[in-house]
């Protein structure tokens, strides 16, 4: 059975759906679904993300898993399906890649935090420390007391006046951007490393390669704690949220529908994004973890399943979220507005502020920022993972020895903790958030609509419709899933995908981060960005088809390759079977015909036909003495250079002999 026979597996499902949730359940969970509900409409937010579960969120993660589960290959390896679009693979793996730069550095901020939280006072309480400047004003500053500069620094007190008038910063915003970040005035200058924060990557980095070390065995006994233990902590700050004054408020903001939202465009494309970008679809992971199951694992099940726990997750994490906030907004006298903001600035600014507050403020402290480390932990494993899978499984014979695969993840972790040393320098931020911007928006989408045209319209819904029941069998519940697959994969989903895709691309404004408007060169680098994983679809493409003749590889387009099939000789029955390849050779012998396309039979036996030229001898009957008949192969022989069969009606024996007979496909039985 060869090397893919040893390949790696889930000691149990349990561990698979883990994985998955802890993929799919990220920071992105905390810091971007409550803002952007709350922002486009509170309550009514969920009618269209929940719409979009069902039409764009389950088909994508359905099909992948099946895919994946399928061929138990990763996501480049996987393309034999059809080398012409083995690009995709390339771009999926390259998305993961970079995603997996710039996701560790946010993982080593929340470290950083944890670290600072491990004391008695936190240090983004006040404005008394070296990296504040003279526009800082705590929550308890007053201008209008009769000791206005009680607390300040003593080198402030003489522009007391203007700084009275000026805009304020908060500490925990001058923490983050002067003593975390020490960010500078611009992209173009980047400044020196930020040694505290490289360190707190490094380590990131070296916890990835320890779980990782085995692959999926060490990843798989990880996960019982990243991927549930989050939840307890979420627990925990909603119970304590909810006790805060101003609570109640904060949550009504976050719930009250606002039904005239829904009739804005913009509103159900950030849903349809979000439900996309949330499931980690068509990056190559889900393709890489689901390629470790067995065969028979139920995929339906767990594509239903992991989709909702993630969608439920995000709902629940805006509780936490906005509990708090409406504390904020209550106890600084200000409103919801000025208050809720979503990304880095929600999980580094606002909600630290809030902590802070708190009585015990460094133990909820430890308690918010270990929560986000797992969260972010449990989805960059995974990511990793599927950068790491993708390689091996491309170079099975190179990767054959242990003692390879543990240097080749080492190697791996040591080469993106040196590519994310930029982003971990004084202005690496904007770095950050320009590969934010660009890496999470157009790649995945396009990705996304290839993929769908790659294996749904090119190899076919009815043979991997087949493909699918071969795994889980066929019964009236697939038959009526189908359905409802069918009509997304076929219509809904691609042509959400081209409308979103449009969308943004109206839409499309320069990058900024905040109010900094990036110059062209952070433009135009961004935009590379977009292309450096695109690209290789048609690179890969024209590479096939100057290789191949650009003819031979449209007629072939949709012929995977012949190792294409189950990895396991005792999943290989219908169509991959070995003795149903050798019937379908060409061949000649005792029955005296040749087949010239065997390669191309389109599924199981049941469901093969013939099609010839037939000439028949009887040329009374049939017009100009041809017609194409399409036979079944029980229904045909040959002997000697005739052939016996039923005519077009199947009511009638008509003599003759075939002419270039070939296997078509007959997706209509």
């Amino acid at each position: 059975m060869g090397e893919e026979a040893k390949r790696a597996g889930w000691s149990n499902q349990v561990e698979f759906i883990l994985t998955l949730i802890g993929y799919a359940v990220g920071l992105g969970n905390v810091w971007r679904f409550p803002y952007l509900a709350y922002k486009n409409g509170g309550g009514a937010f969920l009618i269209p993300y929940f719409v979009s579960l069902a039409l764009i969120g389950v088909p994508l993660f359905f099909l992948e898993l099946s895919f994946g589960q399928f061929a138990s290959l990763g996501p480049i390896k996987i393309w034999i399906v059809n080398p012409a679009f083995k690009g995709l693979g390339f771009a999926m793996t390259i998305v993961s890649a970079l995603i997996a730069l710039y996701y560790n550095v946010v993982i080593a901020w929340c470290l950083y935090y944890l670290f600072a939280s491990m004391t008695s006072y936190l240090p983004w309480q006040d404005c008394d420390n070296e990296w504040n400047t003279c526009s800082c004003a705590d929550a308890t500053t007053n201008f209008s007391s009769s000791d206005p500069w009680k607390g300040r620094r003593p080198d402030c007190l003489a522009d007391l006046a203007s700084i009275k008038n000026g805009s304020k910063n908060t500490p925990s915003s001058e923490y983050f951007t002067r003593k975390v970040l020490g960010v500078t005035d611009s992209w173009t200058d980047p400044g020196g490393l930020k040694w505290d924060v490289t360190l707190c990557n490094l380590l990131a980095w070296i916890i990835v390669f320890l779980v990782l070390s085995k692959g999926i065995k060490s990843l798989g006994k990880v996960v019982y704690f990243t991927a549930t233990f989050p939840y307890v902590l979420l627990t925990v700050l909603l119970v304590r949220g909810l006790t805060l004054e101003g609570s109640h408020e904060g949550v009504m903001y976050y719930l009250t529908p606002n039904w005239e939202r829904l009739s804005d465009a913009s509103v159900w494309s950030d849903a349809a994004v979000q439900i996309f970008y949330s499931l980690s679809a068509c990056s190559g992971g889900l393709i890489a973890m689901a390629s470790y199951n067995k065969f028979n694992n139920n995929v339906l099940r767990d594509s239903l399943v992991v989709p909702l726990i993630n969608c439920l997750t995000s709902f629940y994490a805006g509780f936490v979220i906005f509990s708090v906030l409406g504390f904020m907004a209550n106890y600084k006298h200000d409103t919801m507005e000025h208050v809720a903001k979503g990304g880095p600035g929600l999980t580094f600014i606002v909600y630290p502020e809030a902590l802070a507050q708190m009585p015990v403020a460094p133990l909820w402290a430890i308690l918010f920022f270990f929560m986000m480390a797992t969260l972010g932990f449990s989805s960059q494993f995974s990511i990793t993972e599927t950068v790491i899978t993708g390689v091996m499984d491309e170079f099975p014979g190179f990767f054959s020895s242990r003692v390879k695969r543990i240097l080749f993840r080492a190697g791996v972790c040591a080469v993106a903790f040196i590519l994310g040393l930029p982003m971990t320098c004084r202005g690496g931020e904007y770095t950050l958030n320009l590969m934010d911007t660009f890496v999470g928006g157009f790649p995945l989408l396009f990705v996304g609509l290839f993929e769908i045209i790659a294996i749904i319209y090119v190899y076919g819904f009815f043979r991997f419709k087949r493909d699918i029941e071969l795994m889980l069998g066929s019964n009236i519940v697939i038959s009526a899933f189908f359905l409802y697959f069918g009509a997304t994969w076929l219509l809904i989903s691609p042509v959400a995908l081209l409308a979103v895709i449009i969308f943004k691309a109206i839409q499309t404004k320069p990058a900024t981060d905040g109010s900094y408007v990036y110059p062209e060169g952070g433009q135009a680098l961004g935009w590379l960005i977009v292309l450096a994983p695109l690209i290789w679809i048609p690179v890969i493409f024209f590479f096939e088809a100057f290789r191949n003749g650009l003819g031979k590889l449209l007629k072939k387009i949709n012929s995977p390759e012949e190792n294409w099939g189950p990895a396991l000789s005792e999943n290989k029955t219908g169509r991959y079977s070995d003795e149903y390849k050798e019937r379908m050779k060409q061949r000649t012998g005792s029955n005296g015909y040749t087949i010239s396309n065997p390669e191309e039979h389109s599924s199981s036996e049941k469901y093969a036909r013939l099609q010839a030229t037939f000439v028949t001898s009887n040329q009374a009957n049939i017009p100009n003495g041809k017609e194409e008949h399409t036979v079944d192969m029980e229904n045909g022989t040959k002997q000697n250079g005739t052939a016996q069969v039923k005519d077009g009606t199947g009511e009638t024996g008509t003599s003759g002999q075939f002419q270039n007979p070939a296997f078509v496909k007959d997706d209509d039985k």
